[in-house]
């Protein structure tokens, strides 16, 4: 993790847009930041990250060449560089993709500058920077990793579910109702039913009893 000066924090900036980048720079003036770099893609991004070396990259999830691959070869060229990713809009998938290539942080474009300042000054203490709904995802997804190994070690081979099908099992496993289900992940009652029916076929099992069952730890 970075640890930057103690007075100024070096900042790299990739976006594919430069209204974008003007923004960031306005909001991130007259703090501890010394802007080191602003560029407009990925490749370009990885280059001024070896060349600057730079304490955190905010990256834009969309630009040319993706901010998964940025950040990965950033992450490993250096691993003591913060990376946050910043998107136009919430997605969990795009979210929990950076933070396994090794990002320290995932926020939104229209957030608050003063928070955006000091979520960057907190990733260089080590702390992360995601939105509460997010680090809820967050922790479903290291559940639902411990549930796959469960049932992998219950059935000797994996189960072909999606994710949305691992989501709907993983919260059945909690005991949440049909309903506490889909509002949970933002879905009607109906296409609960449906991810339940795909989960119990593609488990063998013909209730959702069964099928959690498989996802306990053997005794």
């Amino acid at each position: 993790m970075a640890v930057a000066t103690p007075n100024r924090v070096r900042i790299l900036l990739a976006d594919a847009h430069s209204a974008t980048l003007a923004g960031l720079r306005m909001a991130l003036g007259g703090g501890p930041f010394d802007i080191v770099a602003e560029v407009n893609s990925a490749d370009t991004a990885v280059e001024a990250a070896e060349r600057e070396h730079p304490d955190v990259c905010v990256l834009d999830a969309d630009m040319p060449g993706g901010a998964i691959r940025a950040t990965t070869e950033i992450v490993r060229a250096q691993p003591d560089v913060a990376v946050v990713v910043m998107a136009a809009t919430r997605d969990d998938g795009t979210m929990l993709d950076v933070v396994r290539a090794g990002a320290v942080g995932y926020l939104l474009k229209d957030m608050d500058p003063e928070r955006l300042r000091f979520a960057l000054l907190g990733v260089t203490q080590g702390e992360a920077a995601l939105p509460r709904v997010l680090v809820a995802r967050l922790m479903l997804e290291f559940r639902l990793r411990d549930s796959r190994r469960r049932l992998v070690a219950a059935r000797g081979n994996e189960a072909e579910l999606t994710r949305r099908e691992w989501d709907v099992l993983s919260l059945l496993a909690d005991g949440a109702s049909t309903q506490e289900i889909a509002e949970s992940l933002g879905v009607s009652a109906v296409t609960v039913r449906r991810h339940i029916s795909g989960v119990l076929r593609k488990l063998g099992v013909n209730s959702r009893e069964a099928a959690v069952e498989l996802l306990r730890p053997a005794d």
